[in-house]
């Protein structure tokens, strides 16, 4: 492991993020990936000899059985929709995408064995692979342990099955209530 260990913990910070998270264990899920991001963008990652969109890679995970979800709170870029499409995962069971304008917070769960807690958006720049002199400084911690596990999966479905709508000061004025699923 590439991070600093601190007790059951391992901090994670700029291009540790992409080399732990996201290529040891986001990209090795086998039952469940998880992410929770205020802004995404098409995020590129290695793959053989050149990058690739990580929908590509999503799209491979589906295809063997991965539930991948994300939770998001801005408006996918146009250049995320064209890799979406491309990928085919529009409409692919265990692909799904759910958006609430107030989500902020930034967790990656994987096989619920995994918790990461961190800075990064679901980005290029964030956790993508970018060259040292490209992205953003970023830092996070990632972990097996099952308390914090347990808080961060209920958070992300707490959101993610609408329990927040009611009580949600934005109600009113949401674009796309999560108390009334579209799936």
């Amino acid at each position: 492991m590439t991070g600093v260990p601190v007790m059951e913990y391992l901090f994670l910070r700029d291009v540790q993020v992409y080399r732990e998270l996201v290529l040891s264990h986001m990209l090795e899920a086998r039952r469940s990936l998880w992410i929770a991001t205020a802004n995404l963008k098409d995020m590129h990652v290695e793959h053989r000899s050149g990058y690739r969109s990580v929908l590509r890679a999503f799209r491979e995970m589906v295809e063997r059985g991965v539930d991948v979800r994300i939770l998001h709170a801005g408006i996918p870029g146009e250049r995320y929709r064209r890799s979406l499409k491309d990928a085919g995962l529009i409409g692919v069971r265990d692909f799904t995408m759910r958006r609430c304008v107030r989500v902020h917070f930034k967790c990656v769960l994987v096989d619920d064995d995994w918790v990461f807690l961190g800075s990064p958006n679901l980005t290029g720049a964030g956790m993508g692979a970018k060259s040292e002199n490209r992205r953003n400084f970023e830092a996070g911690v990632l972990t097996r342990d099952g308390a914090l596990r347990r808080h961060v999966r209920t958070l992300f479905l707490d959101v993610w099955d609408g329990r927040m709508c009611e009580t949600c000061g934005r109600k009113r004025s949401c674009p796309v209530p999560l108390e009334e699923p579209d799936f």
